[in-house]
């Protein structure tokens, strides 16, 4: 699925209490935990989850005195992304000297309660580290709170998940399925059953497209982001913007990083 943005309107954020400090990007991503408990209930209750994260603002900015919620976004048990400073803003849950490094993003599990997080969160942790790569400028390092500061965050569980790679669930697919036979391509713009796998695969490693069967200049502007990424990482592809066999296989077979 696409990301699911759940805006700072949405979750009734207060506002700042001053000017946020803007970076440019960042080397990558920090997981955070909350460090008290957890209600089991947000499992089931998404109205709860809403509260857990306004409670978190308020704390920060009540309790530390921070002019808003340190973190760059929260993630709940419902893979929803919570947008908390946003992309090309100074955290401030890092810790002093570690917030230019890295963008901090928390998943609402804690020390007690609800300790183990769901599927759906990790995947919602995933989304929301792909979200910041490509609007915030977010470098390849993901890493736990403890990295480099002295914290217990973000907690067994996430930082075991952080240290395998944060993968997906499930993971990829071990082969991918058959190259269609044809270059899926714009313009003009391809169509098929063919062109609906290749949107659907990316939207399940995170990227934010909607598959539809046409493969338009949105499709294009993906493709193109995710060969550049792929290249960074190893898979040397051409930047072209055209689901040929090389990134066919690499859609499917590649890692998620």
């Amino acid at each position: 699925m696409a990301i699911d943005l759940i805006t700072r309107a949405e979750w009734r954020a207060r506002a700042p209490r001053g000017t946020y400090d803007r970076i440019d990007g960042t080397r990558g991503v920090k997981v955070h935990y909350t460090g008290g408990r957890v209600d089991p209930a947000t499992v089931d209750d998404h109205d709860l989850c809403i509260a857990a994260v306004r409670g978190v603002q308020r704390g920060h900015m009540d309790g530390n005195g921070w002019l808003d919620i340190g973190y760059t976004a929260a993630v709940c048990a419902h893979r929803k992304v919570f947008v908390g400073r946003g992309p090309h803003i100074l955290p401030a849950a890092n810790g002093a000297g570690f917030n230019s490094g890295h963008y901090a993003v928390l998943g609402l599990v804690g020390n007690s309660g609800l300790t183990v997080p769901p599927d759906d969160m990790l995947h919602g942790l995933r989304d929301a580290i792909e979200w910041l790569r490509r609007e915030g400028g977010a470098g390849t390092e993901i890493k736990g709170h403890r990295d480099g500061y002295a914290t217990d965050c973000p907690g067994p569980k996430l930082y075991a998940w952080v240290q395998a790679g944060a993968p997906r669930p499930g993971g990829q697919p071990e082969k991918a399925p058959p190259f269609p036979g044809r270059l899926l391509k714009y313009p003009p713009a391809t169509s098929g059953a063919d062109v609906y796998s290749w949107q659907a695969q990316m939207r399940d490693r995170g990227w934010d497209l909607i598959p539809d069967g046409s493969y338009g200049p949105r499709s294009r502007e993906i493709c193109m982001a995710f060969q550049r990424d792929s290249t960074a990482h190893g898979w040397p592809l051409d930047h072209d913007g055209v689901v040929g066999p090389a990134t066919w296989r690499a859609t499917f077979e590649r890692p998620v990083s």
